[in-house]
């Protein structure tokens, strides 16, 4: 990682790219939709199985939920939910309860992204009753700001303990949101660029950015940039977080809107392998790009869209080690294989494809079945009279 002196080049060089024009991009490797067999590779190897996944069934756990974003489960079995509109929910035992959990004042509107996000169970819950918390809210100039908070749960409900960060730009799109613990027992966060996106190439700003924290808060000693919470930078909208078994982490990520026909406006969302201080280039490029000064995706969608979220990796089963994450424009549940070298992909899929609308979490559970939200009630699905749910799908 980099020194004091090493991070000071590293904003000097930054600030000069930031300001550099924009390169003409190159043509694009593919364009295409994602493929459903095995990329064939000559060196790297895969301990991880290259065929279809076949689903065995989908239920449902609970429905009736407005536009829930983060899942998580507790050690005592119960599921916490978010619901976009400021309400986390819990499912107990499999039943909803219509009391929420806790509330938050936020802004949450029909066709924005904005509100109750990102949610993580401290991995000592329920003993000390931590959560933490990503929400959109109105400061008191009316600009959208984001903010993070440490939940404590005191006789059955949750209540602020400490706000961790605050006065993160926010807005109506792009502002992430996904809140994980790593295995190294920190807290990771996905921030979006707020739509304002030299800010994701700007030290001094946290948005388009992946931070690291310690659960108070704090920053931890051997972050890249001394004293400052960026783990990663040049993101536009990272919405997915999961590490896999060797403690490698991934992030989804939303690319570009604009016309499909010109591949330099759209789409090009992203799968990243996230390393500690590195530029995976936006707003400057986006894709796959080869461009030497910033980080390429591992995979990206060329001119169709995902619109890839919640993210993780398959832990138990045939097919451990495969990551997953929901795809929301996509209305599918991606499946991935990395070889041994966590780089290269050797196979891709569309599970779910169409079912059930739009995607936006996902979650391993112990038994090995995988927990799905659906976010058709957000202004920009079609719901049906029992949306949105919580899925269990079983695969093998």
């Amino acid at each position: 990682m980099p020194t004091r002196a090493g991070a000071v080049l590293l904003a000097l060089a930054i600030a000069a790219s930031a300001c550099a024009p924009n390169p003409t991009l190159g043509p694009t490797p593919s364009t295409t939709s994602a493929p459903t067999t095995a990329r064939p590779t000559a060196t790297p190897t895969a301990t991880i199985r290259t065929s279809a996944a076949v689903v065995e069934r989908v239920d449902t756990v609970a429905g009736g939920l407005v536009a829930p974003w983060a899942i998580d489960l507790a050690t005592d079995g119960r599921l916490f939910v978010t619901e976009r509109d400021g309400r986390i929910r819990v499912i107990k035992d499999g039943v909803l309860d219509p009391t929420p959990w806790a509330t938050f004042t936020v802004v949450s509107r029909p066709n924005d992204e904005s509100g109750l996000l990102g949610l993580a169970l401290d991995a000592g819950f329920p003993a000390n009753g931590f959560a933490y918390v990503y929400f959109t809210y109105a400061a008191a100039n009316g600009r959208l700001q984001n903010r993070l908070v440490r939940l404590r749960e005191q006789d059955g409900k949750g209540v602020v303990d400490k706000i961790l960060l605050d006065g993160l730009a926010g807005g109506d799109i792009h502002d992430g949101g996904r809140v994980r613990i790593g295995p190294d027992g920190k807290l990771y966060v996905s921030v979006g660029d707020a739509g304002n996106d030299p800010l994701a190439q700007d030290l001094r700003s946290l948005n388009g950015k992946i931070l690291r924290l310690e659960r108070d808060g704090s920053v931890p000693v051997d972050n890249p940039i001394a004293g400052s919470p960026i783990w990663s930078y040049g993101h536009r909208n990272p919405q997915g977080l999961a590490w896999d078994a060797r403690g490698r982490l991934f992030a989804t990520e939303h690319g570009p809107s604009g016309n499909p026909a010109l591949q330099q406006d759209c789409c090009h969302d992203e799968v990243n392998r996230i390393d500690p201080g590195v530029n995976y280039g936006w707003p400057i490029v986006f894709g796959i790009r080869g461009d030497p000064r910033f980080r390429d995706p591992l995979l990206e969608s060329g001119t169709d869209t995902w619109a890839p979220s919640g993210a993780t990796f398959i832990t138990t089963g045939a097919l451990a080690g495969s990551l997953l994450f929901a795809a929301l424009r996509g209305t599918s549940l991606d499946r991935v294989v990395f070889a041994d070298d966590g780089r290269t992909v050797l196979f891709q899929e569309r599970l779910l494809a169409g079912q059930y609308g739009r995607l936006r979490d996902v979650l391993t559970m112990p038994d090995g079945t995988l927990l799905v939200l659906t976010s058709n009630r957000d202004g920009r699905g079609t719901p049906s009279p029992d949306d949105d749910r919580v899925l269990r799908v079983t695969l093998r």
